[in-house]
């Protein structure tokens, strides 16, 4: 393969407490950007978290690309819910590269090194965000001007009737 047809390397950071009716309109709004950004499949990287990493990752598999995944730490696999291991277990063995940042144990320095490692790998960042700034260092904001801040191309995809479980709903 000649770099000329080598896939575009997407990654992705989002919010994980999406309602059912957003994660069905982020993935249509992925589904037309991952189309704008290459005519050809793309190779996602994505840390796999629910929410926007999962749905990112089979938009990707749909369109016919791949990916890989950045795991945070060794425990990342316990820290989700029971209700979410079997769809976790699903994609990561479906993953072309799984890449563990060394850390033992999930939390902020973990996470923040999986999205510096994620950003690292790609070639263009799409960032599912309600424009509201987190909280920690490893927020969908913070990784998306870090992304900006390296020269990555970057997306900012919140479709407008968008809404996170935290906001009420």
């Amino acid at each position: 393969m000649t770099p000329d047809s080598a896939p575009v390397r997407v990654g992705v950071a989002g919010h994980i407490d999406l309602t059912p009716t957003t994660e069905r309109l982020v993935a249509d709004a992925l589904r037309v950007e991952l189309r704008r950004i290459s005519d050809r499949p793309v190779h996602g990287v994505t840390c796999l978290a629910a929410g926007t990493d999962q749905i990112f990752a089979r938009v990707v598999l749909a369109a016919g690309g791949t990916y890989e995944v950045v795991l945070p730490a060794l425990d990342y696999r316990d820290t989700i819910g029971p209700a979410g291991r079997a769809a976790f277990d699903e994609l990561l063995a479906r993953a072309t590269e799984i890449i563990h940042t060394g850390y033992h144990s999930s939390g902020t320095a973990a996470y923040l090194a999986a999205n510096q490692e994620m950003l690292k790998r790609v070639q263009w960042l799409v960032a599912v965000w309600d424009g509201v700034p987190g909280c920690h260092a490893a927020s969908t904001d913070r990784t998306l001007g870090s992304a900006r801040h390296r020269g990555i191309p970057t997306t900012v995809i919140w479709p407008a009737a968008a809404r996170r479980r935290s906001q009420g709903d």
